[in-house]
């Protein structure tokens, strides 16, 4: 199998990225598997499109019928409809009606962040702090639903929802570094 990058820095952040991915979706299907399917079954919806990202993100590793173009646009695609179903449509409910404003606040600031600079059909018009910025905004709504999870009183789903939330900015994070290690090869700044 011929990868597509050759730098050990940019292998081991594109791994890292598909192996806390694969981790995060093991132990929300083990999750699934300890609650029950009545409680969970709308973070397996979410699986469906977490998954789809990891794929995608092997096939490209590994230089495997994808071209980079589809890759940040379906992967894009993935991640805007779990924020837009995970986070805007069917918000868990917060114990804190303020940090759930901001979170509603900030996912649609992240779909909209999404929207214009991942979906665009033209990927090398980026620049990469436009990226990280979707990254640091993917990250505070993780941060901010981690808080609400320790404002609540602690049951058996609170280690669930801690790790659940993190697949998204894990995936995020495989995205920019995708495009990072991408940008460098073709010199853009």
């Amino acid at each position: 199998m011929e990868m597509r990058f050759k730098k050990k820095s940019d292998i081991v952040n594109i791994l890292v990225t598909i192996i806390a991915a694969v981790l995060s979706v093991g132990m929300v299907l083990y999750g699934v598997w300890r609650l029950g399917l009545r409680e969970t079954w709308p973070e397996l919806v979410l699986n469906v499109f977490y998954v789809a990202c990891v794929v995608l993100m092997w096939m490209y590793f590994f230089n495997r019928g994808i071209t980079t173009r589809q890759f940040y646009y379906w992967c894009t695609v993935n991640v805007g409809i779990t924020v837009l179903l995970r986070d805007i449509l069917f918000a868990p409910p917060l114990a804190n009606y303020p940090l759930h404003l901001v979170c509603l606040t900030l996912s649609v600031a992240l779909l909209v962040l999404l929207t214009y600079f991942y979906a665009r059909k033209d990927w090398k018009a980026y620049s990469k702090n436009n990226l990280w910025l979707i990254l640091v905004v993917d990250i505070l709504i993780a941060i901010f639903y981690n808080i609400d999870i320790f404002i609540e009183p602690i049951n058996e789903y609170s280690t669930y929802l801690m790790v659940e939330i993190w697949i998204r900015p894990t995936i995020t994070y495989g995205l920019v570094a995708c495009f990072v290690t991408d940008s460098e090869k073709v010199g853009q700044p």
